[in-house]
């Protein structure tokens, strides 16, 4: 017995096989080998052509199936994750009309920003749980005012995990989930959000019908189980947004877990139980994969942008040339904590939402030119992306989120033993390092959803933990005095 799962990226499209019984993935394959085109038109869009997602499904799952040797037979659930916040629009025959709209798209900025402002920030925020900023009810405003021939057409709005679903059972369904992403639940309600739509001159009937998280979605089509090898009737249980499924696959479903990773940049994704929001709305609130009427599960999104980045263009232009990271990592060893007395700010790749949208840049502050080499810069850098981390996390507290334990992959800078031992001696919380992904996370959601697994517990049962790191006590003032110097300097800076 099998489980699929699809992780639709910006990037590629990946697919992997899990053993139900045994929990391990026993094959998986990405498309395409080079990193998607995304078609950008003007300055700050991004778009993308949905068919091309359906392209490379086709091609990971050909591979995953020719690989493993699997009978279509075997595959019990299929489970999607997908990248949040896109705009796909179909008309009455589920013909796309344009190209999706992806979420890095910025077009959408002053739309939800004048809504925001007209409205009301109190009961956008009460309601919403966030500005409708740049997600998808503002880009669907953009298309009303800029394509009204294209907008007249529409006969739903779909995210991408969505369109996938409906290529893969002809059906078109969504979840709170994922309207909650793209600004379109009311959270006091409990309802679709009447007011924005209303206020956009949106009809209800482009709102798909709402299928739950973990549940029948639809079943492969005769035209789906053809094209992908696939067997006609194989039930599609789960869907999820990129970040809810991260987590999700790190077995974080409760208040108080966090998920969390730090590539190019970084995410913490906490889970909340009640309903709240930051007023300055420097974090994003969405439901949950488990959030439900009678129980509150909201994942509170915050995004650093400055992170890998900043640790590869230290490794480029600070470091010895040639050095590895792991090498970075033993040199920057030989620096104490706090990086005797550098702060560095990893401000250096764009607007940061955490700081009310201000860009202030990356900076290097406390640099002594007798005293500091370059071993002190390295860990100063990886310092900085961890008090950032720090400072998120502190709103998400203030938020009545209890952070005690951090879930992530062991991949990324969380491969650096200063980089976790660091963030759980400033937070105190603990880190537990497991060997997942998307696509393998989105399998075991569909077993979840059809009923395979009793509940998450179960499914993640066989998780692999790879590492659990302690807060050090002992060291825990000399983090704390390091943190306070960083937040000084930062607050510094931004009262410029």
């Amino acid at each position: 017995m099998f489980l699929l799962g699809y992780d639709i990226g910006s990037s590629s499209v990946k697919a992997s096989l899990v053993n139900a019984e045994t929990g391990k993935c026993v094959s998986s394959a990405f498309f395409p080998k080079t990193e998607a085109d995304i078609i950008a038109v003007n300055p700050g869009w991004a778009e993308q052509d949905p068919e091309s997602w359906w392209g490379n499904l086709k091609l990971a799952t050909q591979a995953i199936m020719t690989e493993s040797g699997v009978s279509a037979a075997e595959i019990k659930a299929i489970g999607i994750s997908y990248q949040m916040h896109g705009l796909v629009c179909v008309d009455k025959d589920q013909h796309v009309l344009r190209p999706a709209i992806i979420w890095c798209d910025s077009r959408a900025v002053p739309y939800g920003q004048k809504a925001f402002e007209t409205i009301g920030e109190e009961r956008c925020l009460s309601h919403l749980l966030n500005s409708p900023g740049n997600f998808t009810a503002s880009k669907l405003a953009w298309i009303k005012e800029n394509e009204p021939a294209i907008y007249e057409q529409i006969y739903k709005i779909m995210l991408p995990g969505d369109y996938i679903a409906m290529k893969l059972s002809g059906e078109i369904c969504t979840t709170v989930s994922g309207l909650s992403e793209g600004m379109f639940w009311d959270f006091k309600n409990n309802r679709v959000a009447d007011f924005l739509m209303d206020y956009y001159g949106f009809d209800s009937s482009l709102i798909a019908d709402i299928k739950l998280t973990f549940a029948e979605q639809g079943r492969v089509n005769v035209i789906a189980a053809k094209e992908l090898g696939l067997k006609e009737g194989t039930p599609i249980t789960y869907r999820a947004g990129d970040q809810p499924n991260n987590a999700l696959s790190l077995n974080v479903f409760n208040p108080g877990e966090i998920a969390s990773t730090a590539g190019t940049s970084g995410v913490v994704y906490g889970v909340n139980g009640e309903v709240n929001y930051d007023p300055q709305s420097r974090v994003n609130t969405f439901a949950h994969v488990n959030h439900a009427i009678d129980q509150t599960r909201l994942g509170v999104l915050l995004c650093i942008n400055g992170t890998g980045i900043l640790n590869s263009w230290v490794k480029r232009n600070i470091a010895p040339e040639g050095i590895s990271y792991n090498e970075m990592n033993v040199l920057a060893s030989k620096a104490p904590i706090g990086s005797a007395g550098i702060s560095i700010l990893p401000f250096g790749n764009g607007a940061e939402r955490m700081l009310n949208n201000k860009e202030i840049g990356c900076s290097i502050r406390g640099l002594d030119f007798n005293a500091h080499g370059k071993h002190h810069i390295i860990r100063a850098a990886q310092e900085g992306i961890v008090f950032s981390f720090k400072y998120g996390i502190d709103i998400m507290e203030q938020m009545g989120i209890p952070v005690k334990m951090i879930h992530a992959g062991h991949a990324n800078m969380f491969l650096s033993s200063i980089f976790r031992d660091t963030l759980a001696g400033v937070t105190g919380a603990t880190i537990e390092l497991y060997d997942t992904d998307g696509s393998v996370g989105a399998a075991k959601g569909a077993g979840i959803g059809a009923g395979i697994y009793k509940d998450n517990n179960e499914a993640f049962a066989t998780l692999d933990k790879l590492d659990v790191i302690e807060p050090n006590m002992a060291k825990r003032q000399e983090y704390a005095d390091a943190y306070a110097k960083w937040k000084y300097r930062l607050e510094k800076s931004m009262s410029k």
